[in-house]
This record gives C-alpha cells, structure tokens and sequence, in this order.
C-alpha cells in the first residue's frame, strides 16, 4: 500500500488553517459556539468524514477520508489524517492537538507543522466541537469563522435521519447545507448514503 506523508494537508477534522478570511455572510448570524463540554476520552479513536465544506487542503482526496485520534501521556492529542487519491494512492497527515481552557473544553487548536514551530501561534488552528449526539457517534466540528465545516461518524454508513436532523440544527446556526460535499467511502453501500450535499 503506498502512503504519501504530507504536513501541508490541513485537512477536515483537526486540520484547519488560521487566519483566513471569515465566512461570506457570517456578520449577519449569532458569534458561533461549540458545544457545552467535550469528554476528550470518549472522543479519541477513529472518526470517518460523511461530508465537508469543499477547502483546497483537500482537493487531492477522492474518498476514505478519516481522522484517527489518541490521546498522548503529555495530555495532548495525536492525529492522524488520511484519506485516498485519485491514484488509489493514501494521503496521511500527524499533527497534535490541544485543549483550550478546560479539561473538558469543546475548544481545541491543532497543529501539522513540526514540533520544533510550536511555539508560533500561526501555526496553531481552530477546532472546535459544535454538534455532538449523546453517544459520541455523530459530530459536526468547524471554527468561528464557519468558513470550514466537517461532519464525521463513527462508522462509514450513518443514519439517514440523523444525519438530517443534525443538518437541520446546523442550518439553523448560519450553516448551508447546500454546500456540503458527500465524502465517498469505499465500506459505505451507496444505497446508504445520505443524500443531502452533492457527491464528492
């Protein structure tokens, strides 16, 4: 199997670049808020993305997009990014991620530049966690911004109607469902994809 490693790959969960210019309308809603409290232990493992907002980190992928995450002795997060290219080649990203404020805090910064950067605070991006269901299987994470959104489960196939529902609350927070992108996965039987947001 060949794997490409890449640190410039800010991809869709944990991987956003700071900086960039707010979203197109995002003045005219409410200042966005990530969930009430994040219980960082139920959140590591393996999270598959069902759909994003179209970025150019990740023009290269084509499918089997995932984040893997564990949680280090030093209290900081591992993660793994990888997805497919059209080459049937895989793209990996690590990078570390961190908590902000609180041990439970839904708000986290992550990094894919080298440890010996840092101390640079460019290099740190936004993460945080604005919807999550009660059992830790369905998440929609994006940044103050709303200029990046990824909704990702734990498993390759995810409810029809949940996924519905939860683009329903995002709608209702300044989000457009209609830009969301389908991630193609190859354990997904496609008479099981949800079919709101246009294919990848």
């Amino acid at each position: 199997m060949k794997i490409k490693t890449t640190f410039a790959m800010l991809a869709f969960a944990l991987g956003l670049q700071p900086g960039l210019a707010a979203a197109e309308g995002a003045a005219a809603v409410e200042p966005l808020q990530p969930i009430a409290a994040l219980d960082v232990q139920r959140y590591m493992g393996t999270w598959y993305e069902i759909a994003k907002y179209p970025n150019r980190f990740q023009k290269k992928c084509v499918g089997d997009t995932r984040a893997d995450y564990s949680l280090q002795p030093t209290g900081q997060i591992q993660v793994i990014n990888r997805c497919r290219e059209e080459d049937g080649s895989l793209s990996e990203a690590i990078g570390q991620a961190r908590q902000l404020e609180s041990a439970d805090s839904p708000r986290l910064e992550v990094r894919f530049a080298p440890a010996w950067l840092s101390f640079l605070p460019m290099v740190w991006g936004d993460y945080w966690v604005i919807d999550l269901d009660p059992d830790y299987q369905l998440v929609a994470v994006s940044e103050p911004s709303r200029e990046y959104l990824w909704v990702l489960s734990r498993t390759p196939v995810v409810d029809a109607q949940a996924y519905a529902r939860l683009l329903g609350r995002l709608e209702t927070r300044g989000f457009d469902p209609a830009r969301l992108e389908r991630t193609l996965q190859a354990a997904a039987p496609q008479d099981q994809v949800p079919t709101a947001g246009k294919a990848q």
